[in-house]
């Protein structure tokens, strides 16, 4: 409850209920620091809708959210699973892995019980091998039919080596015509008189959170075919007019966003 952690500093930066006092004062320090972090997180949140939106359109109707941080600023009926839904139809099916116990037990609280084609599990990207053999996951989903699987927490694979396993991982295990929606944080939107104070910032509130370039986002997709309009900053990937945080200025987004056509 004294730590702040990633998925409670995007709830709170959006305007969700879920998270403590630290989680509110690390949103506030980062905006003493670069004042675009409440608009930054909103548009990290409709980038993940519009991914939904569009891959369920697609006829995608199985969706695995890593790193979920569920529920999380969206308001009720906006949830990812309302999205799917409502581009599909009400079959679609929505797994949100989470390793934050708060977020597990609000999830588990307020979703869980009034559908039944949606599961929480608790699980982290950094333990790969283990989340894919999770019974749930195993079972609630169907692994002969696409599915698209959204990587919300690359922000904890700091390891670049093993990053690369996470992606050579689910590209091995997901069935053939899925999906990889990737969001990674960075700092080249940031101007370099910035870049110290934020990055001592996150040492502080957030260590071990994984900052990367274009150039090696672009390496962690190497080998995949990219849905246009390819890797770009989060407002950018197939604007649809129903939000428009950072819309004017991309690079505040601080977030790039990315979907591949798995293998």
């Amino acid at each position: 409850m004294t730590q702040a952690r990633i998925t409670r500093v995007l709830d709170a930066a959006a305007g969700g209920k879920n998270h403590f006092t630290a989680d509110r004062d690390a949103v506030r320090r980062y905006d003493m620091a670069a004042p675009v972090t409440t608009t930054a997180a909103r548009a990290v949140l409709e980038h993940l809708g519009r991914v939904v939106r569009h891959l369920a359109a697609s006829g995608v109707d199985q969706f695995v959210v890593i790193g979920s941080g569920v529920p999380s600023g969206l308001p009720p009926g906006s949830q990812l699973h309302d999205v799917a839904r409502e581009a599909y139809g009400c079959a679609a099916r929505v797994v949100y892995v989470e390793s934050d116990p708060m977020v597990l037990a609000a999830a588990r609280a307020t979703i869980e019980p009034v559908t039944d084609l949606v599961r929480v599990v608790e699980g982290d990207v950094r333990e790969i091998d283990e989340l894919l053999d999770d019974h749930v996951v195993q079972t609630f989903l169907d692994w002969d039919r696409p599915m698209a699987v959204l990587l919300v927490s690359s922000h904890s694979l700091d390891d670049d080596e093993y990053a690369h396993y996470v992606v050579k991982r689910l590209r091995q295990e997901v069935p053939d015509g899925s999906y990889l929606s990737l969001i990674h944080t960075t700092f080249d939107g940031v101007p370099a008189e910035l870049v110290p104070a934020i990055r001592d910032l996150l040492a502080m509130t957030l260590p071990g959170h994984a900052i990367r370039t274009r150039a090696e986002v672009e390496a962690l997709l190497d080998g995949l075919d990219l849905v246009e309009p390819g890797l770009v900053w989060v407002p950018e990937w197939r604007p649809d007019g129903r939000g428009a945080a950072c819309a004017d200025q991309p690079t505040t987004s601080g977030n790039y966003g990315a979907v591949a056509r798995l293998p």
